[in-house]
């Protein structure tokens, strides 16, 4: 499903990379505590969507804005998944992070 999702949406991985080496992103109040809970840092959440691959994309009911899902690998090497968004800024937006466990 990841290959077809990249092959389907080949521009959006490539953004969202590009809004992490950038440092064009914003993490939520949610995903931070999130992060917290699994002992996860920034830098987990960057190398996950630096290396990461799309998993499924997702498109709200309101407003309907769509939403991309990537399993990546932490800085140890574990797999996290992070949701995320393009905001109306352009910006990436990490709605949530979680281990892949």
């Amino acid at each position: 499903m990841a290959s077809e999702l990249f092959t389907l949406f080949p521009g959006i991985l490539k953004k969202l990379k590009d809004c992490i080496k950038n440092n064009r992103y914003i993490v939520t109040l949610h995903a931070d505590e999130e992060m917290d809970d699994d002992d996860l840092s920034i830098y987990d959440v960057e190398s996950a969507v630096l290396n990461g691959v799309l998993i499924e994309r997702q498109q709200d009911k309101s407003p309907k804005e769509w939403k991309y899902i990537l399993r990546g690998q932490a800085i140890d090497g574990s797999f996290i998944i992070v949701v995320a968004k393009i905001g109306a800024t352009g910006k990436l937006v990490v709605i949530t992070v979680f281990r892949d466990e």
